[in-house]
C-alpha cells in the first residue's frame, strides 16, 4: 500500500529554534518542520508557532500545524496546504474538466464527468452560433462524444452547469483520452508548468488536463504512446520527490517533433 510505503518519510524529529533572553530564559520560535513537496501523512507536524497559519488540508492545534490527509506539502509565503494524493474529485467553479456526452434532451446534453456529480451542458452555453429550435442537437454533440469543458456552477445539489463558449473548450476529435487519479493532476502539470510543457516538448503532442483526471492526448501514434506511459509513471510515482528529474531520464533523448502530425491549431491548454 501506498500508504505503508511512505511511513518511512515520517521519521523526522521536530526542531524548534530557540534564542536566550539577557535573564537566560530560553524562547521557542516558530519554525516550519517539513519542506516544499514534502510527502506527509494524517497528524503530521508541519509547523510549531504562530507565524504560519493552516491552509487547505491542514489544521491548528494550540501551537502547532498538522497534516489532515496523506499527500504533498505547499508553502506559499506563511500558508500552509496539502495537495492530497488520493481521493476523490470534488468540482469547482472555473475548473477546466473533459466529460462524456451520455445523453440528450430538449435543452441541452447531459456529461458524464467521472464524478459523482451530474452535469448539465446547456444549449446557450455550447456554441456561441444560434441554434434554431427544431435543430437536431445530436449533429452538434452526439452521445459518446468527449468535449472539454468548464464549470460555471455547482449547485448544493450537487449537479453541475458546463460551457463552451471560451478559447480551448470544443469537442474532442482524434487522440486517446486517459484517465489519472485526480488528485495527481497537479504533478502532473508541474510547479508552473513545468512536467506538462516537458511532455508535450519531448512527445510532440499537443496535452489537455481535466481537473477531473481525464487527459487528452493527440499526436502521432508513437508520441501519443509515450505521452501516455510518461503520465502513467507520474502518476504511480506523484509521491516521489525529484519527480521532473525521473520524467526526464525515462523520455531520455526523446524528441517527437510536431510536424510529423496533421493537427488543428493549438487551442486548448492544460488546466
Amino acid at each position: 500500500m501506498v500508504f505503508l510505503s511512505l511511513l518511512h518519510h515520517y521519521q523526522k524529529r521536530i526542531k524548534i529554534r530557540q534564542i536566550v533572553s539577557p535573564s537566560g530564559y530560553k524562547i521557542n520560535m516558530s519554525n516550519i518542520v517539513v519542506e516544499e513537496r514534502n510527502v506527509v501523512i494524517p497528524g503530521e507536524i508541519l509547523a510549531e508557532g504562530m507565524d504560519y497559519l493552516p491552509g487547505d488540508n491542514t489544521y491548528r492545534e494550540g501551537e502547532k500545524i498538522y497534516a489532515k490527509v496523506l499527500g504533498l506539502v505547499s508553502i506559499a509565503g506563511r500558508v500552509l496546504r496539502i495537495m492530497p494524493l488520493a481521493g476523490p474529485y470534488v468540482p469547482k467553479i472555473e475548473d477546466k474538466i473533459i466529460g462524456k456526452v451520455t445523453d440528450i434532451t430538449m435543452s441541452g446534453w447531459r456529461v458524464d464527468t467521472a464524478t459523482a456529480y451530474s452535469a448539465m451542458l446547456n444549449v446557450k452555453d455550447a456554441t456561441t452560433r444560434f441554434i434554431k429550435k427544431e435543430e437536431d442537437l445530436s449533429k452538434i454533440l452526439a452521445i459518446g462524444d468527449y468535449i472539454i469543458v468548464k464549470i460555471i456552477n455547482v449547485t448544493s445539489q450537487n449537479l453541475i452547469d458546463l460551457t463552451m463558449r471560451e478559447p480551448g473548450l470544443r469537442k474532442v476529435t482524434e487522440g486517446r483520452i486517459i484517465k489519472v487519479n485526480a488528485q495527481k493532476v497537479p504533478r502532473v502539470i508541474g510547479k508552473k508548468a513545468s512536467m506538462i510543457t516537458l511532455l508535450k516538448d519531448r512527445t510532440g503532442c499537443e496535452i489537455t488536463v481535466g481537473q477531473n483526471g481525464l487527459i487528452w492526448i493527440k499526436g502521432s501514434p508513437e508520441g501519443e504512446l509515450l505521452a501516455e506511459k510518461a503520465i502513467k509513471l507520474i502518476e504511480e510515482k506523484s509521491h516521489t520527490e525529484g519527480l521532473t528529474e525521473r520524467m526526464e531520464k525515462f523520455l531520455g533523448g526523446h524528441v517527437i517533433p510536431r510536424e510529423k502530425q496533421q493537427m488543428e491549431p493549438a487551442t486548448s491548454e492544460e488546466a
